[in-house]
């Protein structure tokens, strides 16, 4: 439990994170809590301290076993909007340090960040081998009217049941690859979409179907699993992302550009991938200075809900000769947090960082071929998929 909606209380200052999720939220319900004797896990909490907490376990499922489950909750329980890399990290952490002790890990957090979250953690979370399965609600879970209860319960059952060894988000009876994702609605229980991949599992009244063609198999090594690696530090500090829009000033981009600590930007384009490119070339010429000469790597995404940049126009073929990155379909959090990702690695140069945003390590595209890009090179001829674990 990392806080947001599903566990909020109202108060003076109006909904606000609250403790005592399992005693108040999931014990007096029957779905959550069969009756049968309270047994106390030892974990570790996420400041590495250890610590013990009760557990409770479901009623029998339709796949004839019980789910028992413990809850977590962090020390401090943070609206999402407040959550930064360094609860990223706490998240991971608490994850690495209880990975032997659990099948699957369940993280309650705030709707608003969600989809950043998850797509962090795929990339912070390396050898995932078990289900890490991202919720929350719309509406806190001690409303009536509540969507808390089916995707804390859908979670639960997944998590329990199936063994989808990836970072997933579980909202209205769907369950996500977490960094294909992106919040659509503010209102609507209905608020995540994966516009690029179909849902990982459905749930209905009578059966979960698992589309296992394209779940992704954790990744062996003869006949070895390699164990959990985690990457705790994202370089979220030294990255932006910028909107283009009709009319945007040069000026505007060369202000972003020449913060002094940036290393990445994420350039949401029109379309296929494209951008104006100003008068006399301007604004290429801004990218080309800021890519050659300060080392900064720009990746070219679409503003499109769904689709992909594509070397299609020739706007975009200009980016491209630029030296920017194309991002294929990836999605804002994703791009984002996978540059952060990559900027982090401290084995990595520039060029390896600009080469690694167009290979897919987490599921995070849907790329079938790849073009070579860079100042003077141009576009070249696809060269094939282009896939790494």
């Amino acid at each position: 439990m990392t806080g947001g909606t599903i566990c909020m209380r109202p108060s003076t200052e109006g909904l606000v994170p609250a403790k005592g999720f399992l005693e108040a939220g999931m014990a007096p319900r029957p779905s959550f809590n069969d009756g049968s004797d309270v047994q106390n896990f030892a974990v570790f909490t996420e400041t590495g301290s250890s610590t013990s907490v009760p557990s409770l376990r479901t009623p029998m499922s339709r796949y004839k076993r019980h789910i028992r489950y413990a809850v977590l909750e962090f020390e401090e329980l943070l609206d999402s909007s407040s959550i930064d890399a360094k609860g990223w990290s706490q998240i991971a952490r608490t994850i690495s340090l209880n990975y032997a002790s659990f099948d699957g890990f369940v993280v309650l957090h705030g709707t608003d960040s969600l989809a950043y979250t998850a797509s962090a953690l795929s990339f912070m979370l390396e050898n995932l081998t078990k289900p890490v399965i991202f919720t929350g609600s719309q509406a806190p879970i001690f409303e009536l009217q509540t969507d808390a209860t089916d995707n804390l319960l859908d979670s639960l059952i997944i998590a329990g049941h199936f063994r989808i060894p990836e970072v997933t988000i579980c909202f209205q009876h769907k369950l996500f690859r977490g960094n294909r994702c992106t919040k659509i609605s503010a209102t609507h229980f209905d608020a995540f979409a994966s516009p690029n991949l179909a849902p990982l599992a459905t749930i209905t009244s009578s059966n979960i179907h698992v589309d296992w063609n394209i779940v992704r198999r954790a990744s062996t090594s003869g006949t070895s699993t390699p164990h959990l690696k985690i990457h705790p530090a994202l370089d979220t500090a030294h990255v932006a992302c910028l909107r283009i829009f009709p009319g945007i000033k040069p000026a505007m981009i060369s202000a972003v550009l020449s913060i002094p600590s940036l290393r990445g930007l994420v350039l949401e384009t029109f379309g296929a991938g494209n951008a104006p490119s100003g008068q006399d070339n301007e604004l290429i010429h801004i990218f080309s200075e800021a890519i050659e000469k300060r080392q900064i790597v720009v990746v070219n995404i679409t503003q499109c809900l769904s689709g992909s940049v594509s070397p299609t126009y020739a706007p975009a073929m200009v980016l491209g000769k630029a030296g920017i990155v194309p991002g294929f379909d990836l999605t804002t959090e994703a791009a984002l947090t996978k540059l952060s990702y990559l900027l982090a690695l401290p084995a990595l140069g520039i060029d390896q960082v600009t080469r690694r945003m167009t290979v897919d390590l987490r599921g995070e595209l849907s790329v079938t071929e790849t073009v070579e890009f860079g100042a003077g090179g141009g576009l070249m001829a696809p060269l094939g998929a282009v896939i790494e674990n």
